[in-house]
């Protein structure tokens, strides 16, 4: 609660600075299960300035894409090797199959929409990379993913955030708009991704 509280009081620059580390952290395979980025990007909204979604969207954006890069070229590069390592063992063959087998059946539109995909998100970047996918094309897919997902979560806390302007008592907003928008979160996702499967199935 005081981390939470304190980081209402952090430079706008450095809110965002600290939301790219969070972010790119989420999009590494094994450590993103780890991290809360969708209550991240909740929270950030919630401290930050009342104008700060297009900072936030910016900031999950970059975060999000250097950690895919990362996991983008590890896999170009170890592919193979990181498959048949422990690291592989604990991400488990059938997600690596699962991955291999939604790209090559979607391509760019599931690297798009992978930002909308627990677990697979951080996994198809790197299956991305050992599949020889172009750069280019993963890029700019990513990114409109990313943008998308980003998007949706600062709407999302910028609602929370109003909800709770209108409830009474003292508690931080930060705190209520990470709650409040997680609420809303679950029906909203659930729908987008109905959506998603109908699109790329």
């Amino acid at each position: 609660m005081n981390e939470l509280v304190a980081a209402g009081e952090l430079p706008t620059t450095l809110l965002m600075g600290l939301l790219g580390v969070v972010m790119l952290a989420d999009a590494v395979p094994l450590i993103g299960v780890l991290v809360p980025g969708d209550a991240a990007v909740l929270a950030a909204v919630g401290a930050g300035p009342p104008a700060g979604g297009a900072f936030t969207v910016a900031a999950v954006v970059a975060g999000c894409l250097a950690g895919w890069s990362l996991s983008f070229f590890a896999g170009r590069r170890w592919g193979g090797r990181l498959r048949d390592s422990r690291v592989g063992g604990w991400i488990g063959e059938s997600r690596w199959a699962a991955a291999e087998t939604l790209l090559h059946s979607g391509g760019g539109r599931i690297v798009l929409v992978a930002p909308f995909l627990p677990v697979f998100n951080a996994l198809l970047p790197l299956a991305a990379g050992g599949l020889r996918m172009s750069y280019r094309r993963f890029l700019v897919c990513a990114a409109a993913g990313a943008t998308a997902w980003a998007g949706l979560y600062v709407a999302l806390g910028l609602a929370a955030r109003a909800l709770t302007g209108l409830l009474p008592g003292a508690l931080d907003p930060t705190v209520l708009t990470m709650a409040v928008g997680l609420l809303l979160a679950g029906p909203v996702l659930l729908a987008t991704r109905r959506r998603l499967r109908a699109v790329t199935g």
